[in-house]
């Protein structure tokens, strides 16, 4: 590093001269680029020897500052890893640990940033800037659908590329959905006592009405399907198959079976949001695998790789394809070209699998933790959620109060609820705090809210 030009040590030049301790001041500089936006979350910071260098200054005061810096909640790091400004989210402002929000967790072994930062150097390297940053097909290129349908190979078989269609994220991808159903005259969407909010949202917006299908210990009840279609003729269904958002359910191949069975039988489209399958080692078949005609298979990386690739790959039936591709570029003209060259380079070079790998080996840890404190939470071995039942007469507002005063952000059943006759309970994110005793820590403070005992008492680290 040759001076304070350099993008991670801009930050330097606004050390207020003359006043104070030094390394009190490096503290000040930090926070107000910080404050101001010169800095984001997840920014890499010199070096505590480089900046030294930089200063001309003993080595001692740059590491005081950074301690302090540290202590105040501005930046983290590790060895070997190096130093990062912090992610403060409004629940880490507020002291709370979030289990609301459904994310993969940190791949165990290896750095996310790292590889995204030497794949990123090597497009930049192979293609023409100019090019890669200027528009490009709709729905991603041959070789980025090429590198999609190998992703979705374990669960979905040999997926045609020229049909699949890489999209912006998963809500995007639904967004496009509904909206083709809508304007091939759908109507109703059947859903689940307990389904994600983000479908809810997205059919009100393009006028679809809900119905309701009743699910039991196993997931949706495929006769309960068959007897819904037989009476009141709806025209789409929505399925997650692999690790229910929010039940954690997994569907068997018989009820996949007899779900793609109704659904011919009736002229019935089917959404399959399939987000978690990759998670596992031998997923089982996709539904689209029993009814190609009839379903939209739907599969983002956000929740087994990254939620920052925002990418997802879609692949509509055959008799939509063209007009589901037509709503994805009105809603969203192209995935982003740099993102969906570093995926379909990880694909294609084998670094997503290594990525997943790290990403189950750590799920799988957390499932365990999560196994341990709360025996009675239902979700699979390799699972970034788990279920966990309330007693009927527990209201939601009471559950947010209760998680609240015990430092915890928490999802309760009215977030995903489509009637008023559901499940009660809590879907517990396991991805979400930074470390393992982290995590253990607040999956014993849900525990004693379950109890109704206090919180017990632990050193975070």
């Amino acid at each position: 590093m040759d001076s304070m030009t350099h993008p991670s040590a801009r930050w330097l030049a606004r050390l207020p001269r003359g006043r104070g301790a030094l390394h009190a001041r490096l503290v000040e500089a930090l926070e107000a680029a910080i404050r101001e936006g010169e800095l984001q979350a997840g920014d890499q910071l010199p070096p505590q020897r480089a900046v030294a260098e930089l200063l001309g200054v003993d080595l001692t005061t740059v590491t005081r500052a950074y301690a302090a810096a540290r202590a105040r909640g501005l930046i983290e790091g590790t060895v070997g890893r190096g130093t990062f400004v912090r992610a403060r989210a409004t629940e880490d402002e507020a002291g709370r640990v979030d289990l609301s929000m459904n994310l993969p967790p940190p791949p165990l072994g290896l750095s996310l940033g790292a590889l995204l930062k030497e794949t990123a150097a090597e497009v930049l390297e192979r293609a023409d800037p100019a090019t890669l940053m200027s528009y490009h097909p709709g729905g991603g290129s041959l070789g980025q659908r090429t590198s999609a349908a190998a992703w979705l190979r374990p669960s979905l078989g040999d997926a045609p590329p020229e049909r699949l269609l890489v999209t912006p994220g998963a809500q995007t991808g639904l967004s496009a959905v509904l909206a083709t159903l809508a304007a091939a005259g759908a109507r109703t969407l059947v859903v689940e006592p307990l389904a994600y909010p983000g479908v809810i949202t997205a059919a009100a917006q393009f006028g679809l009405r809900l119905v309701v299908c009743p699910a039991d210990a196993g997931g949706l009840d495929p006769e309960a399907l068959a007897r819904l279609c037989a009476v009141q003729a709806p025209s789409a269904l929505y399925v997650t198959p692999t690790t229910n958002n929010p039940t954690a359910i997994t569907l068997d191949l018989d009820r996949r079976r007899a779900i793609a069975a109704t659904a011919q039988a009736a002229g019935l489209w089917i959404v399959e949001d399939d987000p978690y399958a990759r998670l596992f080692d031998a997923p089982l078949p996709a539904i689209a695998t029993f009814a190609p005609e009839r379903t939209f298979h739907l599969a983002t990386l956000s929740k087994c790789l990254s939620p920052g690739l925002r990418t997802a790959f879609l692949l509509p039936p055959p008799a939509l394809a063209e007009r589901t591709a037509e709503a994805l570029r009105t809603l969203a003209l192209m995935p982003s070209p740099l993102v969906s060259a570093v995926v379909s380079t990880w694909i294609r070079e084998g670094t997503a699998e290594r990525l997943l790998a790290a990403v189950r080996k750590e799920a799988r840890a957390r499932r365990a933790i999560a196994a341990e404190v709360l025996p009675q939470a239902r979700g699979a071995a390799e699972g970034v959620h788990v279920w966990l039942d309330l007693p009927a007469d527990w209201r939601a507002d009471q559950v947010h109060r209760l998680a609240q005063e015990k430092g915890l952000a928490l999802a309760a059943a009215d977030a995903f609820a489509t009637c008023a006759d559901h499940p009660n309970g809590l879907r517990i994110s396991l991805g979400g705090p930074g470390k393992q005793p982290v995590l253990r820590s607040a999956l014993e403070s849900v525990a004693a809210l379950v109890r109704g005992q206090p919180a017990p008492t632990r050193t975070l680290v």
